[in-house]
């Protein structure tokens, strides 16, 4: 009888080491606090335990596996599973993805924001530029048009704009630069540093990332329409780590990417829906540019930027004017749809 319970004993300590090994556990490395730019991430983490019943868990970690501007690093090396960064902390990693960083691009809406990002991460360029980091695109993360929070009185011409110090990094930084401020690229978590410090004037963020990191308790004005552009931020997976998961556990993954993302939408749009009350409750004047001020803004920033773009990439073999191409025709396809 001993034996027998030994036996069994034995047989369900092999079965409990079995599962245990079959178990397939993540790290995703994101920054800052839990908030509307990190919601779809904390939500395909979720999908994905559900959809295999626990064997395949995804743990998002802020801030305790990486800085924000060494996540792709990270996954290049394998440090992490999965990471988001945003192509602007580091633009000659991921080029290009930056065509997405263009000012003035014409982008409107979340949605069509996803439309350009998922056209763009398909094409065969990015898909090659990321494989050099061992990262495979999963989805974006999708952001509104960036506005400028700033203290002082607030700049509403392209005048007031001259020696400004701000916060823009990538395609805005530039549109900033030609119409004669000065941008700096720090990070999003030393934003409010550098502003309370008066190392920069102005902090250009989407309006997530405003309440996030606090700068909006900071400012005195908000610029609700100046939508120079935005930053594209892809949540990416270490290609090693990808390949070794199981058929199911891939189909998980890949199969909880859309509706993650309409979790995400779905939460964004109620922090836009009451960020004029936010605004109320803050004491923060909203500032509105004529339409003359941004047609003067545009003219300046858009198609210089655009064409330095293009004629850059196209000197490092990556298919600029192709890329830019493939953003005009999606957005118009996006609108015809709807």
């Amino acid at each position: 009888m001993n034996k027998l319970l030994n036996g069994a004993a034995v047989c369900a300590l092999t079965f409990a080491l079995a599962s245990q090994a079959a178990a397939t556990e993540w790290n995703a490395s994101v920054w800052g606090k839990r908030r509307a730019f990190t919601e779809h991430v904390e939500k395909i983490a979720e999908l994905v335990s559900e959809k295999t019943n626990g064997e395949f868990t995804i743990n998002v970690s802020y801030g305790g596996l990486s800085k924000n501007s060494d996540n792709l690093d990270g996954i290049s090396i394998g440090a992490f599973e999965m990471a988001q960064f945003c192509a602007g902390y580091h633009p000659d990693k991921n080029r290009a993805i930056t065509v997405l960083e263009l000012p003035f691009l014409g982008v409107d809406t979340l949605k069509e924001e996803v439309a350009v990002s998922r056209a763009v991460y398909a094409h065969p360029a990015v898909a090659k530029e990321m494989a050099q980091w061992n990262a495979r695109m999963l989805m974006t993360s999708p952001m509104p048009q960036y506005n400028l929070v700033g203290t002082g009185e607030p700049r509403d011409t392209l005048e007031s704009f001259e020696g400004m110090r701000v916060r823009a990094t990538g395609g805005l930084g530039k549109a900033f630069e030609a119409v004669g401020a000065v941008p700096t690229s720090v990070t999003a978590t030393e934003a409010y540093n550098a502003m309370e410090s008066g190392v920069v004037d102005t902090v250009a963020f989407a309006q997530h990332a405003h309440l996030s990191y606090g700068t909006i308790n900071k400012a005195d004005w908000w610029t609700a329409n100046l939508n120079p552009g935005t930053v594209n931020c892809p949540v990416v997976v270490n290609i090693d780590a990808y390949d070794a998961l199981s058929d199911a556990e891939r189909e998980a993954l890949d199969g909880s990417v859309d509706e993650a993302l309409d979790y995400y939408l779905e939460n964004y749009a109620k922090l836009l829906a009451r960020w004029d009350e936010i605004l109320a409750e803050k004491g923060v004047k909203k500032v509105m540019f004529t339409p003359e001020v941004l047609a003067e803004f545009k003219a300046k920033a858009a198609d210089p930027a655009r064409e330095a773009w293009v004629k850059d990439m196209e000197a490092q073999g990556i298919p600029g004017q192709e890329l830019y191409d493939l953003v005009m025709t999606t957005l118009e396809k996006e609108r015809a749809s709807n």
